[in-house]
């Protein structure tokens, strides 16, 4: 027969590994919800893609010449893969109506948030990607 300091021990071990156990599977599947990935267009236009939900995420380069600004804050351009390694149709047009931001320009990186509809991305959310590098503007030298 045990002391009942140690069932009491036992029990209060079993008790705090049930409570962490309970707590990083509760973590787990709240974050898997919000896990934020985005999809080449290559991968949007692929016969096989389907997508896991309605909303989605696209990342690729807005083409150069391709933004057209229509009427009432609407925006229509395009944007294919970084890289392309399997030769496939990578172009997708997109639609946006909105404020597009300050850094959003021809020739960079864009990942945008929406529906699919046919071939067409009707996107809700542009962001514009930055590469990390800060260049501070130098004064010119007067010496």
């Amino acid at each position: 027969m045990k002391p009942r300091h140690q069932n009491r021990r036992l029990a209060t071990f079993a008790l705090c590994a049930t409570i962490a156990i309970v707590g990083a599977y509760l973590l787990v599947s709240a974050l898997k919800d919000n896990t934020q990935l985005f999809h080449n267009p290559s991968g949007v236009l692929a016969p096989d893609f389907i997508a896991k939900s309605d909303l989605i995420r696209v990342g690729g380069v807005v083409e150069v010449g391709s933004i057209e600004r229509g009427l009432q804050l609407t925006s229509q351009f395009v944007v294919h893969d970084y890289e392309n390694p399997n030769n496939l149709p990578d172009r997708l047009r997109v639609t946006y109506t909105g404020v597009l931001p300050d850094l959003f320009r021809e020739g960079e990186i864009a990942v945008l948030t929406g529906r699919l509809i046919g071939s067409e991305f009707v996107a809700q959310e542009v962001l514009a990607k930055h590469d990390n590098e800060y260049k501070p503007k130098l004064p010119e030298s007067g010496y």
